[in-house]
């Protein structure tokens, strides 16, 4: 599968596209506004203000990655095409590498297969939000990583 890599400047669109295509699939509660808001958000600003590992498959074309700001998860996003071949474990085990055990993440509580998926690799419900972090009404569950 690849190689595991910093984010580049070139990759941008392609990650905000991957980014665009996942949210698609998994987030089904979004209408189209919510996607063009959040969309924004990630091409002008959260990809360039959060750690970012990127994975590529042997052609080069990133096929997932993982936002990081400290332990925090701040995104973790694969290619819709590539969902059940390891690419999101692959990241959450090179963050745990880079950042120990204390990882922490906020989930959509209505994205079902993302909740599971945290909570297959150990991660744990610690807390609540009714609102997400720009203050939409998108419930966000918070999980710890537990080893």
């Amino acid at each position: 599968m690849g190689q595991l890599m910093a984010y580049q400047e070139k990759d941008h669109d392609h990650l905000v596209d991957l980014w665009y295509r996942a949210v698609r699939k998994t987030h089904t509660f979004l209408t189209e506004e919510d996607m063009s808001f959040y969309r924004r958000i990630v091409d002008e600003q959260a990809l360039k203000h959060v750690e970012v590992w990127v994975v590529k498959d042997d052609s080069g074309i990133p096929v997932g990655f993982i936002g990081l700001d400290g332990s925090m998860v701040e995104m973790l996003f694969v290619d819709p095409d590539r969902h059940g071949q390891g690419v999101g474990t692959r990241l959450l085990r090179y963050a745990e590498q880079l950042k120990g055990s204390g990882l922490r993440v906020d989930v959509n509580e209505q994205n079902e297969g993302a909740c599971a998926f945290y909570q297959r690799y150990g991660f744990v419900r610690v807390g609540r939000s009714e609102l997400d972090g720009s203050g939409r009404p998108f419930p966000l569950l918070h999980l710890e990583l537990r080893r």
